[in-house]
């Protein structure tokens, strides 16, 4: 493998499908709430034929979040922009040279935001179902590259703040640009850092807390920090770093 073949594949990752590509940890027990659900294989997923993933934890044991809320996000948002990023696949397999540009933009368009919001979602769900305490290298690449954990806290935080009451994610992504660790904030599902891969991921939209919390947005980010699973998050930043030095080989 070549220098060129690797960077190809970090590439892929940029657009949130690197990291999503193992789907959720297979470490973690589905919830009896997704048993419905079936999970697409990593690779290979006919268009118009997107299945959704379960979820990784027990709903019923996150603290701050309840199982209503839960749910509902799984099987109305996430699964939602599954179902609608099949119908749009499904119309752009009749696309020929002679359908108009408006057409095919408007398409091409839905097809990215329902795509990313499918992947971040997956993501999300994935780095919940934890105790909340970070540890492994990924604590130590947080030290080095804002100072500390604390600091990451309050930047990851007041970044999710910008978005309460609106639309957005924020995530903290390994840069394969700056070999370092960056928090961006990410507006309508189509807005993503070039060349990274997703480690932490913050869905800031009013679906994924206004059950429990209302307005209340800083209750939430109080929640989901109890709840993420560092443990996956560590494993994103080893596959990441991984990546990025057999690029630099």
């Amino acid at each position: 493998m070549n220098r060129r073949t690797v960077l190809g594949g970090i590439a892929i990752g940029a657009t949130g499908l690197f990291m999503a590509r193992e789907g959720l940890s297979m470490t973690q027990q589905p919830s009896t709430a997704a048993s419905g659900a079936t999970t697409s294989g990593p690779t290979g997923v006919p268009p118009g034929q997107h299945t959704a993933k379960p979820l990784p934890f027990d709903p019923k044991q996150l603290r701050g979040l309840s199982e209503r809320l839960i749910v509902s996000h799984h099987d109305n948002n996430y699964a939602g922009a599954l179902k609608n990023l099949n119908k749009v696949e499904e119309q752009l397999a009749s696309v020929t040279k002679d359908t108009p540009g408006f057409v095919v933009a408007g398409l091409k368009e839905r097809e990215l935001a329902f795509t990313n919001s499918a992947i971040l979602h997956e993501l999300y769900f994935a780095n919940l179902g934890g105790d909340g305490k970070a540890a492994g290298a990924v604590e130590q690449a947080l030290a080095a590259s804002f100072g500390g954990f604390g600091r990451f806290d309050e930047l990851f935080r007041a970044t999710g703040m910008s978005l309460s009451g609106g639309s957005g994610w924020t995530v903290l992504d390994y840069s394969f640009h700056t070999d370092d660790l960056r928090i961006y904030w990410a507006g309508n599902h189509t807005q993503s850092v070039a060349f990274g891969a997703p480690l932490l991921v913050l869905d800031m939209y009013e679906h994924a807390y206004a059950i429990d919390y209302g307005a209340a947005a800083a209750q939430y980010l109080d929640a989901f920090f109890a709840n993420v699973q560092w443990d996956e998050v560590n494993r994103r930043y080893e596959r990441a770093r991984k990546a990025a030095q057999a690029a630099r080989a």
